[in-house]
């Protein structure tokens, strides 16, 4: 288990909700591996060594997001971003979102599609690695926002629903650079069900 090895550690790594093998064949149970127990667990490992004798020891990813910078900021986001990746997938997904969530994607983008599109296109633009997210602000509405490298819209004051990541390690053994095909099989197995729920909070 990826927590194990990690109890006298501040920070531990969460263990992924279903199988190595659950969400094949749009991440395959070996990108799963290297994704969630390298790359993941590295930057958490990376952050315990970072925090040791500074300020953030004993703050959480949220907190490092907003108010730390560098490495600490660098490695505390993509710990958070990969969990709030990683826990937006199922093998049984709720396939398109219903009810409050439809309602402010159809009011913020016109539609369902165009929120879709506007997500593909982003991911397609990004250049280099990072993330793009759909986001909420305070009034409610949502936007499509892209963050380079470790990027968070939380420093930004919105609320983050869901993501894609485009760094190269989440999709190159599946799909090399077909970026565009790694994005297309990521709604197969996105669950609006979790989305929706963070959406409700």
């Amino acid at each position: 288990m990826a927590t194990q090895a990690f109890q006298e550690a501040h920070f531990a790594p969460k263990d992924l909700a279903y199988d190595y093998q659950a969400l094949s064949p749009c991440i395959s149970e070996q990108t799963l591996h290297f994704h969630h127990d390298k790359h993941y667990v590295g930057y958490v490992n990376k952050l315990n060594e970072l925090v040791v004798g500074t300020p953030f020891a004993e703050k959480s990813f949220e907190e490092m997001i907003l108010e730390a910078d560098g490495g600490i900021y660098n490695n505390a986001a993509q710990a958070w971003n990969h969990e709030f990746y990683f826990e937006q997938f199922s093998a049984t997904p709720k396939h398109a979102p219903e009810g409050a969530l439809l309602d402010a994607i159809s009011r913020s983008f016109g539609s369902y599609d165009e929120m879709k599109r506007r997500v593909v296109t982003a991911a397609g633009a990004l250049f280099g690695s990072g993330w793009i997210w759909l986001a909420e602000d305070k009034e409610g509405k949502l936007s499509v926002v892209s963050s380079p490298n470790a990027g968070n819209p939380m420093r930004e004051g919105l609320r983050p629903l869901f993501c894609v990541d485009v760094w190269e390690h989440a999709y190159y053994l599946d799909y090399q650079n077909r970026r565009p095909d790694a994005v297309a099989a990521f709604w197969e197995i996105l669950d609006w069900k979790r989305v929706e729920e963070r959406f409700e909070k």
